[in-house]
């Protein structure tokens, strides 16, 4: 290593070879092609897939410190419980601002003035129209599809209407050459997307109620508009209730961006093939779908509702010890004190309670909160709350079905992948595919064996598992038939 205070950079000795190597260091990061200068010759022991002459790779499984990106969206320092948009603290963000303004300041770095603001809200809100022809699409979905499938399936089936977005039709540097015209198309892609991501996620939810679907209405705001169209029957001057509205706002607010999270990162890797962002923004809300990730305020609940009443939190929390059952809502990847969100949504979810009363779950809530919080178990894991433990509560007060909690968080989470996306569209140097490096640990190579020749393999993992049948297909080979032994049963 160098000397404090010296030049900026890495001395790295390869004792393999003895060779001494110099690594630039900027912004406290090193690049990871460096290595590939640090060759050395093969051992006679050695298997030539490690490919040693070639450099070396460094291994990161779970990108647990690998930085893919240079951006100016959102920082998050975890030691400290920090985390800015542009720049801005989220704690002034949640208190001043509203999840539209601020989805201008994700996207194009700044707080927008008072006029720029309302051409923004404009625009949006008037790209949340869908095509009469989605009303088909979404109603071929059955009636008790996870309204995740449907959201992720409509992204998708979104970008099929506008041929002027697809890098495929109009030529790969669409959205790279970043002159006033391609600025244009992007902008129209960002305000559908934005636009339409309350409208689909309100259609996926009415096909669960087996409700007509509602069109956007005028003159209220982005979250208003959400629940106007999922809850409104007809009703003349209906208007959703204000606290659940700037509550759906402040929550929207505080999931809009994470950082290079995995679904962020999902949207990036398959941005980087120069894919429409409809299909893009569908990838990352595949990933979000997972229980690791979206579905993690959804688990919460789950796991209140099998703690039951307050008196069984500490059982629970020894079976948690024992490894024995899943502690959900405390800890995160990032934040190693508390969640900066968790503060705001708790404060959120007091307001929320005082209109629809206290959830039945709450005293669980807080026992669990409690008990954790004086355990050192959890205090010497760093597990606090985060954002998940208590939004989950706020959903099912205001009366949201469990398996549309991550739908809630997919809608503003748009806004975050749309303003990495761009972000990566007009990078300066364009944009390189992602394509990560492996270590191949499988075996050499070997000759084909014919099948008469083979022993099979058997054991777990090492061949298909059995699974069960249903009736028909018992019947069906009890039957005879013409050609049965070539049939596909």
């Amino acid at each position: 290593m160098g000397k404090q205070g010296g030049d900026q950079s890495l001395t790295v000795t390869d004792n393999r070879t003895g060779k001494v190597y110099t690594v630039p260091i900027s912004e406290n990061s090193i690049q990871a092609t460096a290595f590939k200068a640090m060759t050395a010759p093969f051992k006679a022991d050695e298997r030539p897939e490690n490919e040693t002459d070639k450099g070396l790779r460094v291994s990161d499984k779970g990108y647990l410190n690998t930085a893919v990106m240079r951006s100016e969206i959102t920082y998050i320092d975890g030691e400290a419980g920090v985390l800015r948009y542009r720049g801005y603290p989220i704690e002034q963000l949640a208190l001043h601002s509203n999840h539209l303004e601020t989805s201008y300041l994700l996207i194009y770095g700044h707080l927008p003035s008072k006029e720029q603001f309302a051409s923004w809200e404009g625009e949006v809100l008037h790209h949340a129209v869908m095509h009469s022809e989605a009303e088909q699409f979404c109603r071929s979905f059955r009636y008790d599809a996870h309204p995740m499938a449907i959201l992720t399936s409509a992204f998708a089936y979104l970008g099929s209407y506008y041929a002027e977005a697809n890098p495929s039709l109009q030529g790969q540097s669409l959205f790279t050459k970043g002159d006033a015209a391609s600025l244009a198309v992007m902008d129209k892609q960002i305000y559908r997307l934005i636009g339409k991501a309350t409208t689909l996620a309100a259609m996926a939810y009415r096909v669960r109620q087996g409700r007509d679907f509602v069109t956007p209405p005028t003159g209220l705001s982005y979250t208003g508009s959400f629940l106007y169209q999922m809850d409104h029957l007809g009703e003349e001057n209906y208007t959703p209730n204000p606290v659940l509205e700037k509550a759906l706002d402040v929550l929207f607010l505080l999931h809009a961006d994470h950082e290079l999270n995995a679904s962020s990162t999902t949207v990036l890797q398959t941005g980087s093939s120069l894919v429409d962002p409809y299909s893009a923004i569908a990838a990352g809300c595949a990933s979000l779908y997972g229980p690791l990730h979206g579905g993690a305020n959804e688990a919460v609940i789950r796991m209140l509702i099998s703690i039951g009443k307050p008196e069984n939190v500490p059982a629970f929390i020894e079976a948690v010890k024992k490894r024995e059952k899943v502690l959900s809502g405390f800890g995160h990847r990032v934040y190693k004190t508390s969640d900066p969100r968790s503060f705001i949504v708790r404060k959120t979810a007091d307001e929320v309670f005082k209109v629809t009363g206290t959830d039945e779950l709450l005293e669980t809530a807080m026992a669990l909160h409690e008990a954790a919080m004086k355990d050192e178990y959890f205090i010497s894991r760093k597990l606090a709350p985060n954002v998940d433990f208590w939004s989950g509560l706020i959903y099912r007060a205001m009366g949201f079905p469990l398996d549309f909690f991550p739908v809630l968080f997919a809608v503003p989470r748009v806004v975050g992948w749309l303003a990495h996306w761009r972000q990566m569209m007009l990078q300066e140097g364009g944009v390189k595919i992602w394509r990560p490096r492996q270590i191949f640990v499988g075996p050499p190579k070997r000759d084909y064996v014919l099948i008469d020749h083979r022993e099979a393999v058997k054991g777990p993992k090492q061949e298909p598992s059995e699974i069960g049948h249903s009736g028909i297909t018992k019947r069906k080979r009890l039957a005879n038939f013409k050609n049965k032994a070539l049939a596909k049963l």
